[in-house]
């Protein structure tokens, strides 16, 4: 599990780096998406990292390492708008952004580590393309249980559905870090 930890810290390190990045380029703009906007986004990503599984032919020069990335990141804001609620204009400085960004990994993180010792880290016989389905699936779980207006009858709920996706992306990472033997490459 020690590994398990270290590979996920460096994961979400790169991804925040390039949080903070974009943070400077066009601020907290991303405050005023609405959940299902957010939950769009990180469908887009993940159906374009399905259609890279799927097909020999790339015309867009980025691979699955920016798209599991984005879906990271976007998740985490996701988990950011059910805490604090969608604004009508950016309002959040990049101290505060990164202080809850920070506070979501941790949770996140926590919840993986929970899950790893009660699985036996299991996900380290899945294939990248099954992190991928999977993460599509609790995209469509999400999405029903929007129109259902947050409601669930038995099921968990969208945080938890977002921080499935969060850790399904980092080990989706950690296998192509694994493979590419090398060290996460920011887009």
């Amino acid at each position: 599990m020690q590994d398990t930890s270290k590979q996920y810290d460096a994961v979400i390190d790169a991804c925040k780096s390039l949080f903070v990045k974009k943070m400077g380029d066009y601020g907290s703009a991303w405050r005023i998406l609405r959940l299902p906007s957010l939950t769009d986004q990180i469908f887009i990503k993940a159906q374009r990292i399905r259609s890279l599984q799927q097909n020999d032919v790339r015309k867009v020069d980025e691979g699955e390492v920016s798209e599991f990335i984005g879906i990271i990141n976007y998740c985490i804001m996701a988990l950011i708008q059910l805490e604090k609620g969608v604004v009508e204009q950016p309002d959040m400085s990049t101290e505060e952004a990164i202080k809850l960004y920070t506070e979501q990994a941790a949770i996140t993180k926590k919840l993986m580590e929970d899950k790893n010792h009660d699985y036996g880290e299991a996900w380290r016989d899945m294939r990248v393309s099954s992190l991928t389905d999977l993460i599509l699936q609790k995209l469509l779980r999400v999405k029903t249980i929007e129109n259902n207006k947050g409601k669930t009858i038995v099921s968990e709920g969208i945080d938890a559905n977002y921080q499935d996706m969060i850790n399904y992306a980092v080990f989706a990472l950690i296998h192509l870090n694994e493979e590419l033997s090398q060290d996460l490459r920011l887009p």
